[in-house]
């Protein structure tokens, strides 16, 4: 699965190069229409574990544990990254705090820097490639609440399926309550780092 949505992005991104300019427009539909079933079959198969809120309930401090050990290991990890290749703790923070969510931190930054938000814009795209090819080894042979972590943002929705497939229903659902956690902070995070 982890090689057919990474042969999927490299067909999808050599497709771009030849589609005209005039539908970029419709790309953007069928994104969000195609990102709404993904999230649609997901949640059926969330749904099929019929101890769903009792798995919430469950989780008790994993709730709010796994969002915020992901929120401190992804800050700390830019902001020692971008130490070693010479950023400002401000801007090497606020890429880290883009979680994942390359549209949104990218468009934050922007108005800050170009270059900056070109970095922001990899940096993400790059966390999510990479989520993608290790859920499956983490989940394998680390644990399932550790595949969580690399998804950032996106753990409620682009890897939400690979992490369902490769864990179980309650990793999937505090995987779903974390990127959603995750998603809520990035609006917040990004500006407080750049423009404080």
């Amino acid at each position: 699965m982890t090689f057919k949505i990474i042969l999927a992005v490299i067909i999808g991104a050599v497709v771009g190069v030849f589609v005209p300019d005039s539908l970029y427009g419709s790309t953007d539909v069928l994104l969000t229409i195609g990102l709404c079933l993904l999230l649609f079959f997901v949640g059926i198969d969330i749904g099929k574990n019929k101890n769903v809120f009792a798995d919430i309930k469950n989780s008790g401090r994993l709730f709010f544990l796994i969002p915020i050990g992901v929120t401190i290991g992804s800050l700390l990890g830019a902001i020692g990254i971008g130490f070693l290749l010479g950023y400002p703790i401000n801007e090497s923070g606020a890429i880290g705090s883009g979680m994942g969510w390359y549209t949104l931190s990218s468009i934050i930054i922007a108005p800050y820097s170009s270059e900056l938000s070109v970095l922001a814009f990899l940096t993400n795209v790059v966390r999510e490639i990479l989520a993608i090819a290790l859920i499956p080894i983490i989940a394998k042979h680390i644990g399932y609440f550790e595949a969580i972590a690399p998804s950032g943002a996106t753990a409620m929705d682009t890897t939400l399926p690979i992490i369902s497939r490769n864990t179980n229903s309650e990793t999937a659902i505090l995987s779903f309550s974390t990127g959603l956690i995750l998603s809520t902070l990035v609006p917040i995070l990004v500006p407080l780092f750049l423009f404080r």
